[in-house]
C-alpha cells in the first residue's frame, strides 16, 4: 500500500474508541500524548554523541548507573503527559516515589508506569533501546476526591492493564500498541511526523526454532532452564528434533520486538545468583506491558511458573522472572517446571555431581 494510504495512529484510535460509544476521548488523547513523546525521545537517541545528553550519568533506586538519557526521557514524558487532564499519577523506573500530578494540572482517571528508555546500556554501541509504558484504571476514590496517588495505587496485575505499549529507536522508530483488541504497530514517517499503522495484526507464531537467554548464567539457571536450554543445544540430535538458533540483545524492546516480528522465546529466569531476588526484570515497568503485548499476539508471557499477568504485585519496584514468546515453548517450559526431571531428558541428567564419595 503507498504510504500516503497507510492509516494513521490517530484514525486507529478514533476506529477503536468507536467500539464504546460513551467513551470521552481522554484515553485517546493520553496514547497521543505518549506517542509524541516519543518521537522526542526518538531524536534525542538518534542524535547519539551530538546529544546534549552526554554528561555523566547517576544511580537510579535499582543502584543502576543511570545513563544521561534515562533522565532526559523520564523528564519528556512526564512532562509531554502531565498537564492534558487524563493523568491521576506517573509511576516510572527512574523514580523511587511516584509522580504527583502538579495541582495547578487537572487530575484525570489513569496511572501511566513507563520504563522511559529500556536497554539504555546500549546506547554506546548504538544498539537499538525503546520506551515501555502501561496504562492502568486509578482506584475510584483517587478519582472522585482527586488525592495524590500513592505507591499501593499502583499495584495492580497485569491484567488490569487497560493498554500497554513500547516504541523501539532503531533504524526507524515504531510504536506497537496493545488496547485490549490486538497488536498493531506503526512506523513513523518522519516526512509528517506521524506514526502510519505498517503492521496492522501482529502474531507471534506459535512454535519457534530461536530462543534468547544470557549464557553467562548458566551456571546459576534452575534445572527446568538448564533441560530446555540444553535440548535447544542438542538440536536434530536431541529430542527436540530440531535446530535451534540463540539471540541475546540485552534490550528488553529488541527482543521483544524481534519475537512479534517472527517468534521466539526470551528467557530472563530466576535463578540463584542472587537467592533472595526473585528475577531481575521489573514486573510493573518491563513485564507487565510486554506481557499483555506478548499475549494480545497470541503468544504466552510467564514467570516460569504461572501467567505474569496474574501476578499480584507487592511493591513498586518489585523484580520478577520472566519468560515469554511461542506459545508453545513457553508451555514446555511451564511444564520443565512443574516437572523438573520427567520428559524427554533423562533424569540422571539432573542428578548432583561430587568428586568426593559420600
Amino acid at each position: 500500500m503507498p504510504l500516503c494510504k497507510l492509516p494513521t495512529l490517530t484514525r486507529y484510535l478514533i476506529e477503536q474508541r468507536r467500539r464504546f460509544p460513551d467513551a470521552s476521548g481522554d484515553f485517546n488523547a493520553l496514547i497521543l500524548d505518549l506517542s509524541i513523546a516519543c518521537k522526542a525521545v526518538a531524536r534525542e537517541v538518534a542524535a547519539g554523541a551530538l546529544s546534549d545528553a552526554q554528561e555523566a550519568g547517576s544511580t537510579n533506586v535499582h543502584g543502576e548507573e543511570q545513563k544521561p538519557l534515562d533522565l532526559v526521557s523520564n523528564e519528556m514524558l512526564i512532562r509531554q503527559t502531565e498537564w492534558s487532564g487524563q493523568l491521576a499519577g506517573i509511576a516510572s523506573e527512574e523514580m523511587e516515589e511516584p509522580y504527583q500530578i502538579p495541582g495547578s494540572h487537572q487530575r484525570g482517571k489513569y496511572l501511566l508506569v513507563t520504563d522511559p528508555l529500556d536497554g539504555s546500556s546500549n546506547i554506546d554501541v548504538n544498539v537499538s533501546v525503546g520506551t515501555i509504558f502501561s496504562i492502568l484504571r486509578a482506584p475510584d476514590d483517587v478519582i472522585e476526591s482527586g488525592r495524590d496517588v500513592t505507591a499501593e495505587d499502583f499495584l495492580q496485575p497485569g491484567t488490569s492493564q487497560v493498554a500497554a505499549g513500547y516504541a523501539i529507536y532503531g533504524p526507524a522508530t515504531m510504536l506497537v500498541l496493545t488496547v485490549g483488541n490486538g497488536v498493531v504497530g506503526c512506523t513513523l514517517d518522519d516526512n509528517v511526523g506521524e506514526f502510519k499503522v505498517t503492521h496492522p495484526e501482529m502474531q507471534v507464531p506459535e512454535d519457534t526454532k530461536e530462543f534468547a537467554i544470557n549464557t553467562s548464567n548458566s551456571r546459576f539457571w534452575e534445572p527446568p532452564v538448564k533441560r530446555y536450554v540444553d535440548e535447544c543445544l542438542l538440536g536434530k540430535t536431541g529430542p527436540r528434533g530440531k535446530d535451534f538458533n540463540m539471540r541475546w540483545i540485552a534490550s528488553l524492546v529488541a527482543e521483544a520486538h524481534r519475537i512479534l516480528m517472527r517468534g521466539g522465546v526470551f528467557m530472563y529466569p530466576r535463578d540463584v545468583k542472587h537467592p533472595k531476588m526473585p528475577g531481575r526484570l521489573r514486573l510493573l515497568y518491563e513485564a507487565n506491558p510486554i506481557g499483555l503485548i506478548i499475549e494480545q499476539a497470541g503468544g504466552r508471557a510467564s514467570t516460569g511458573r504461572q501467567p505474569v499477568l496474574g501476578v499480584e504485585p507487592g511493591e513498586l519496584h518489585q523484580r520478577i522472572g520472566f519468560v515469554f514468546g511461542s506459545k508453545n515453548e513457553v508451555e514446555r517450559i511451564e511444564r520443565y517446571h512443574r516437572e523438573p526431571v520427567e520428559g524427554d531428558m533423562p533424569a540422571q541428567l539432573f542428578a548432583e555431581r561430587t568428586l568426593f564419595r559420600a
